[in-house]
């Protein structure tokens, strides 16, 4: 029986999965995320967790096949990140100085597609090759898989789908540093975004006027028939649904997953972002399938190991 490991680096913790290669996870567990000095200490601090794993198991080095890990930021085909926003890292050589301290052999993706290949082997999009996943959180993240590849592109910036221009006429800044970007209306921050400025075009009753304001709230009120709600849900599902009819025409998935803390309000979301999908979508496009991510925080892990094995 063989093994692997899978890593997704965020800002405040560092979550490890030990796997079987068949897929069966075996072990999880989390670590802080140091970015103190630059962030020196966090490949180290990886290193030595997996060396304990695997005396703990009693598990012989020859036995590991490799090291999969995710990154919050564009990571090139070389495993060299450039920059990263919340790590502390600069330029680095991430695979190179993975390898060196571990002695496996190492594989270095952006966490979105990472996330987007868990779903992939293990999750949502089980049995298919080709799939686009939207992540849906304080911003709007994204992976492509093309064949049972992440697609990453000349810059590692492959995916980006937060940052497609939706809306040319915007004066608000994304954090991007551009204006009418996807995250701004799709997001968490997005959706409130959206329910402020509905809420202040009239005096329309709503229960969203009586409490903090928030996407949970947007999606509940829509449940129970209000109004207001709803409107503020058709229009981003139609900011959502006609980005992805684009990003559908170019890369042609089987299937959409959903995932990210907006997708909790379930099925419900998939009917308004499918509806205007198929109202934009190229006709060969039109059967492909949405589903809601199924790994949740997992997905990030399983696709990092996933990652060292395909």
């Amino acid at each position: 029986m063989e093994f692997c490991f899978g890593v997704d680096i965020g800002g405040t913790t560092v979550k490890i999965g030990l796997f079987q290669t068949d897929g069966t996870l075996v072990d999880k567990w989390e670590i802080p995320t140091r970015t103190d000095n630059e962030g020196e200490a966090i490949l180290p601090d990886i290193a030595e967790s997996l060396e304990v794993t695997l005396r703990e198991r009693g598990i012989a080095r020859d036995l590991v096949r490799g090291i999969g890990i995710g990154i919050p930021a564009p990571v090139k085909e070389d495993g060299i990140v450039q920059r990263t926003a919340n790590l502390g890292w600069g330029y680095k050589e991430v695979k190179r100085e993975a390898e060196e301290l571990t002695g496996f052999r190492t594989a270095v993706g952006n966490d979105a597609n990472v996330a987007a290949l868990g779903e992939m082997w293990l999750g949502a999009g089980k049995g298919c090759k080709n799939l686009v996943m939207v992540t849906l959180g304080t911003g709007v993240g994204g992976g492509i898989i093309v064949n049972g590849h992440p697609l990453i592109g000349a810059h590692g910036a492959a995916g980006e789908i937060g940052h497609i221009c939706v809306n040319y006429g915007e004066i608000d800044i994304c954090g991007c540093g551009k204006r009418g970007c996807l995250e701004q209306y799709a997001s968490a921050t997005g959706i409130v975004r959206l329910a402020r400025k509905r809420l202040q075009k009239d005096e329309e009753p709503s229960v969203l006027r009586e409490k903090k304001l928030s996407a949970k709230l947007v999606f509940d009120a829509l449940k129970e028939g209000d109004l207001v709600a709803e409107g503020i849900v058709e229009e981003f599902g139609s900011y959502l649904g006609y980005a992805l009819a684009n990003v559908a025409v170019v890369t042609d998935p089987e299937v959409i997953v959903i995932g990210g803390g907006v997708s909790r309000a379930g099925e419900i979301l998939l009917r308004y972002i499918e509806k205007y999908f198929r109202e934009k979508a190229f006709f060969a496009n039109q059967n492909i399938s949405f589903a809601l991510a199924k790994l949740g925080n997992d997905a990030g892990i399983c696709g990092a190991a996933k990652l060292i094995l395909s």
